[in-house]
């Protein structure tokens, strides 16, 4: 039976927007993905400590993303991380899914920006030994698609020029970037601005 294959997109969804949504729905249709699951992050060691950087509650950010998915059956939201020990490191959260769901091949879904940062994370080349890691393309951050492991691959999925960091940017000014989200995340947080 061939294992069932997730792409895991963990991240803060701060807010979650297009730009996400459509990267998870090209490595679903695209580059054989069977679902992805967009796991909500309660914390991330390396953006907690930037300055200014600030998070919608855990239940916000969540539910936001379930608005968001909601329809489309390869996706799925989850706050897995949240019921794992603080601080959240990547190689604890695969480790505790792959035991979970041995039938599934999972494979972390990160940027171009964080494959930078990869050296930096927790214990990364055990990530690179027990799993599968897909980069994707950032605006500014070019990959040699020579240099990575075997573990490795870099997608093919357009690159998108949006940002959580923009889209809060955006809503603090009061301009309108309906179209930047899902029309129900959009909904809701301007309902949260009220």
């Amino acid at each position: 039976m061939k294992a069932t294959r997730i792409g895991i997109f963990s991240g803060s969804f701060n807010p979650v927007h297009i730009g996400h949504l459509a990267l998870a729905n090209y490595l679903c249709e695209y580059e054989g993905l069977d679902e992805v699951w967009f796991l909500v992050t309660p914390c991330n060691p390396l953006k907690e400590a930037a300055r200014g950087y600030s998070l919608l509650p855990d239940d916000v950010r969540l539910d936001l993303v379930r608005r968001a998915i909601e329809g489309y059956p390869r996706f799925r939201a989850s706050d897995f991380e949240s019921r794992l020990p603080r601080p959240n490191y990547t190689l604890h959260t695969l480790d505790a899914l792959q035991r979970l769901h041995p039938g599934s091949c999972f494979h972390l879904i990160v940027g171009s920006d964080n494959w930078q940062l990869f050296p930096r994370w927790h214990q990364p080349q055990l990530i690179l030994a027990r799993h599968r890691v897909i980069v994707y393309p950032r605006p500014g951050y070019p990959v040699d698609p020579a240099t990575l492991p075997p573990t490795v691959r870099l997608s093919s999925a357009p690159v998108f020029e949006i940002s959580s960091t923009f889209i809060r940017r955006a809503l603090s000014e009061g301009r309108d970037v309906r179209y930047f989200l899902h029309p129900s995340v959009y909904a809701r947080l301007l309902e949260l601005r009220r």
